[in-house]
């Protein structure tokens, strides 16, 4: 991973922009750590919306927590800090297992949001594209293979409440393929399209007034990400994309295997790879929350 000038972030939600206290301008990380204490009627998918973050990162920030009985009283870990993807910082950056966005401007701050993308069998790519052109209203034309999935849909869904396209669409140089909003909220932070981008309809209202046609789309699968801030390093570490289905069922992953980060880690400590906490790495890549962890020893004296 490069090493990056320092720089101001701010994160895409409304709710959370209100909420949150001032973001660090400091090294490969963007967002602050959040806490939340539930009230007796909240469930998770109501904090997740509340602070701009996925269904499913929040479940894997949270195990063994209940995600609609949480109770009242309990302390939620919001996952509203993140590592920047080892991709170039222009355009669109889409990492397909944390289910986040990262919009980098040509001027100005770096925005971040939650999406959903495509299900089993029906991946989203990975790869590099464009923004080929941009429509307020879209009509939604569904596939064959979304017809044959169900026969009932009609050749065409006009713009409305009915349209599961949303209000905005960024029609990406891949054909069949877009970032768009949905009418069905609930399903950001899962996979659960049929390979296209999904954003919460105030996400995308916003990110289409700032994304010009032609913009570059780069789509990665980095599980694991680390940067460093204020001199120490961090590791964050995301359960593989075929382990979202029980994660959001279950809460647990389909399989018990611990990442491996350790190549990544030493490569991006460099000289300072003495300074490394093996036991928080290790414990970072068993428990894969999605949470940046930081595996660097202080300095003797700091």
């Amino acid at each position: 991973m490069r090493f990056r000038r320092p720089h101001a972030i701010v994160l895409g939600g409304a709710a959370l922009l209100a909420a949150a206290a001032p973001l660090s301008p400091l090294g490969d990380l963007i967002g602050i750590p959040t806490t939340y204490v539930t009230r007796y009627e909240d469930t998770l998918l109501d904090v997740a919306r509340r602070y701009d973050v996925g269904f499913i990162a929040i479940r894997a920030a949270n195990p063994g927590i209940d995600p609609w009985l949480p109770g009242a009283g309990r302390s939620i870990a919001v996952p509203t800090q993140f590592v920047l993807p080892d991709a170039p910082h222009r355009g669109i950056v889409i990492n397909l297992p944390e289910l986040r966005l990262y919009y980098f401007p040509t001027s100005g701050e770096p925005l971040s949001f939650p999406i959903g993308i495509g299900g089993e069998g029906k991946e989203t790519p990975v790869g590099h594209t464009v923004v080929a052109f941009k429509r307020v209203h879209p009509t939604w034309t569904p596939t064959a293979s979304e017809h044959e999935e169900d026969p009932d849909l009609p050749a065409v869904v006009q713009p409305g409440p009915d349209n599961p396209m949303g209000d905005y669409a960024l029609y990406l140089g891949w054909k069949g393929y877009a970032i768009h909003g949905t009418n069905r909220p609930y399903s950001i932070g899962r996979r659960d399209s049929h390979g296209c981008i999904r954003m919460y309809p105030e996400d995308i209202a916003r990110l289409f007034t700032l994304v010009p046609q032609g913009t570059p789309v780069t789509v990665v699968d980095e599980p694991v990400k680390a940067g460093w801030q204020a001199g120490e390093l961090f590791l964050e570490v995301h359960w593989e994309q075929a382990d979202s289905e029980s994660l959001e069922t279950t809460g647990a992953p389909r399989a018990e295997i611990a990442a491996d980060a350790d190549d990544l880690v030493v490569k991006v400590a460099g000289a300072e790879d003495k300074r490394l906490d093996w036991y928080a790495i290790h414990l970072a890549e068993n428990q894969r929350t999605g949470i940046p962890v930081q595996v660097t020893l202080s300095r003797s004296g700091d």
